[in-house]
């Protein structure tokens, strides 16, 4: 995702910006009630707090060092979803020939096969990043209102997968695939198939069919590799407590703040006794400051635990997906203006 460093800054504080009127709220009250009912008694001594907040930071920290783990291990298997797809190409255009056949096999009939062969493999793409993007109930970041309110979408919840598998699969092999539940791996069977057909025919070498074999067994690494991380959940015994523990530091926090700020006052009183008696109200923008910050860098951690949820901050498998499909049909030979464009970037965004 890439939007300019203003909209960016500006963007973090709108999508914070109910979280930041909470932690005004609740501070607001606090100083209200020290100020107005006197009641400097009610303190917390900075040594269980500065405990309590190292936890959180701990716990905040081991969070997203995990999260961005998962993520970067979901952008390794895409990149390697790439390579593997390129390869697969050139070895379709170099493998798929007539050199061990008979000699009576039209080029036309040639081409056809390879075609129908890159053709599957990019409806296999498009299966993929279908499966990736259905809902999972541990899914919830893309519910929350300040994501829903952009009104962006990714190109999965657009379309659906029966009419976009039909630009690139026979009649025969559509209805085959969408009988399955999961129907990448149901596209892979027919890719490996097929190409057993045609090595049976020598239209595919030994060799040639032993190579792209393999080519089809890394597209099944690759496959359960994504599929893993999409299936199973950032652990929620970590991202519950995690959570929990981050509001007891926030709900805590102003009984030792706004104390200290009194004590202050109290110590500047001699001196400045106007500023003296409305120094506790210092503790206000201080206290929003650390709330928005320790909370932030939680729900950074909680927006990135699913990459393929369909949030701005997913790994952008359309994309990739979409980029691949235009080299593979480019070096097909075919014109331009029949390969789909690349999916535009909302607002910045690519998914």
């Amino acid at each position: 995702m890439y939007i300019g460093k203003v909209y960016r800054k500006i963007d973090m504080v709108r999508w914070t910006r109910f979280e930041t009127l909470l932690f005004l709220l609740i501070i607001g009250v606090w100083v209200s009630a020290y100020y107005f009912l006197d009641l400097s008694w009610l303190s917390i001594p900075w040594t269980p707090m500065a405990l309590i907040g190292t936890a959180v930071a701990f716990v905040i920290g081991f969070q997203n060092n995990a999260v961005y783990g998962r993520i970067w291990e979901a952008r390794k298997i895409w990149g390697g979803i790439v390579n593997t797809s390129r390869t697969f190409g050139v070895f379709v255009q170099d493998m798929i020939s007539k050199e061990h056949t008979d000699g009576n096999v039209p080029e036309e009939f040639i081409q056809g096969e390879r075609r129908k062969l890159i053709y599957r493999h990019i409806a296999w793409m498009t299966a993929l990043r279908y499966a990736m993007r259905q809902k999972k109930p541990w899914e919830t970041t893309s519910s929350h209102r300040t994501n829903r309110e952009w009104g962006i979408k990714p190109p999965e919840e657009t379309e659906s997968l029966e009419n976009v598998l039909s630009n690139y699969l026979s009649k025969d092999d559509l209805e085959y695939t969408m009988s399955k539940d999961n129907r990448q791996t149901a596209l892979l069977y027919l890719q490996s198939n097929h190409l057993k057909g045609l090595k049976d025919r020598g239209i595919i070498w030994e060799f040639s069919f032993l190579e792209l074999e393999a080519i089809v067994q890394e597209l099944f690494t690759l496959q359960g590799q994504t599929e893993r991380i999409k299936n199973f959940p950032y652990p929620r015994q970590y991202a519950s407590l995690n959570h929990y523990f981050m509001w007891l530091l926030l709900l805590l926090l102003p009984m030792a703040l706004v104390p200290q700020f009194i004590e202050i006052g109290e110590g500047i009183a001699g001196s400045h006794p106007r500023l003296a008696d409305l120094f506790i109200w210092f503790s206000v923008p201080i206290y929003t400051a650390v709330a928005w910050m320790f909370h932030t860098m939680e729900r950074i951690g909680r927006t990135g635990e699913n990459p393929f949820e369909g949030t701005s901050n997913d790994v952008p498998i359309s994309t990739i997906a979409r980029g691949i499909e235009i080299d593979l049909r480019q070096n097909l030979g075919e014109d331009k203006n029949e390969i789909p464009a690349q999916f535009p970037a909302d607002l910045g965004v690519q998914f």
